[in-house]
């Protein structure tokens, strides 16, 4: 697989920000059939930095209501990537 296909964005919450302050952890939602070795090479790779572990989550998407219809969101995948020490990743620096 692509390593640019395998990280499609970052996965910001309030949580996320959080973990990232004190254990060095950022989230990123990854491609569906991505493993944990692809995730680990794609982040050093385009982002230069040290990954010391991987772990992921499959989310289920959520039943949405639209008027009288139903709908389904997709399922997505979700990265916990925890940074070497003295390592650090920032999505909005400029």
């Amino acid at each position: 697989m692509n390593i640019y296909s395998v990280i499609k964005k970052p996965h910001v919450t309030e949580k996320t920000s959080l973990g990232s302050d004190s254990t060095n952890t950022v989230a990123v939602v990854v491609d569906k059939d991505a493993n944990k070795i692809e995730i680990k090479q794609a982040v050093e790779t385009l982002f230069k930095v040290k990954v010391d572990d991987v772990r992921t989550v499959n989310v289920a998407g959520k039943v949405k209501r639209f008027g009288r219809n139903f709908g389904k969101q997709s399922n997505w995948k979700k990265a916990y990537v925890t940074l070497a020490e003295g390592q650090s990743l920032d999505f909005f620096e400029v």
